[in-house]
């Protein structure tokens, strides 16, 4: 069974998207979902979304990234800002592909945000 296969029978009580066989994303996560994206079979995540973007009851990364790290994931906060892609987010994002364990889990509000960072890194490898 593939990874995607694995996911998409597996962890379906959180929405996502698979981009490839080592990468997803899905909308806004928060602490108490680290122990099942670990579950899941991920080894790391990418949060995109800036905190307080979606006001103060948006989950924060610094909780976010304390849970991740308690479950046994790589966690990184790269927040951009939507709308507002740059080049050096697309970058660090490519960086990331790179270097994190794969699986990775990329998150922001909606998963749209980290969708685009990831066909631009594609674009640019």
């Amino acid at each position: 069974m593939s990874f995607k296969q694995f996911i998409e029978e597996e962890f379906m009580s959180t929405p996502f998207i698979s981009l490839s066989d080592t990468v997803a994303v899905a909308p806004q996560l928060s602490a108490s979902d680290m122990a099942a994206v670990k579950a899941a079979g991920f080894n790391s995540v990418i949060i995109n979304r800036p905190d307080l973007e979606g006001g103060d009851t948006q989950p924060l990364s610094a909780e976010i990234i304390k849970a991740g790290q308690e479950a046994g994931l790589t966690v990184v906060y790269q927040p951009v800002v939507s709308g507002a892609m740059t080049q050096e987010n697309v970058n660090q994002f490519q960086e990331y592909l790179e270097t994190l364990p794969t699986p990775i889990l990329a998150f922001c509000r909606t998963g749209t945000r980290c969708t685009h960072l990831y066909n631009a890194a594609k674009q640019t490898s």
